[in-house]
């Protein structure tokens, strides 16, 4: 289900893509840092969108890459309290 939901977002999203551009025929001047392109509007839209869209993927990305390594630090950590508690608690039954 979750497949068939992600290929009917994605065909909606190309639809929208299109209609966007379609609609929105005009040329504009896109200043860059060091260059001067023009291009319709509509493709200008689709492309600050797409060019968005990836930016926070790739940021959002990176997140959940750092809160995997956190998990895994304490993961860890845990691992070695719970040993230092066994080894406490046998040394207390020893005695």
């Amino acid at each position: 289900m979750s497949r068939f939901a992600f290929r009917l977002s994605l065909v909606l999203a190309a639809l929208v893509s299109l209609l966007i551009s379609a609609m929105n025929r005009d040329v504009v001047g896109i200043e860059l840092a060091f260059l001067r392109l023009e291009s319709p509007l509509g493709l200008a839209l689709v492309v600050a969108f797409v060019v968005g869209l990836l930016a926070g993927l790739t940021w959002r990305s990176t997140w959940i890459a750092e809160l995997l390594a956190e998990r895994g630090r304490l993961r860890r950590a845990l691992r070695i309290a719970e040993a230092q508690a066994r080894e406490t608690s046998s040394a207390r039954d020893a005695r």
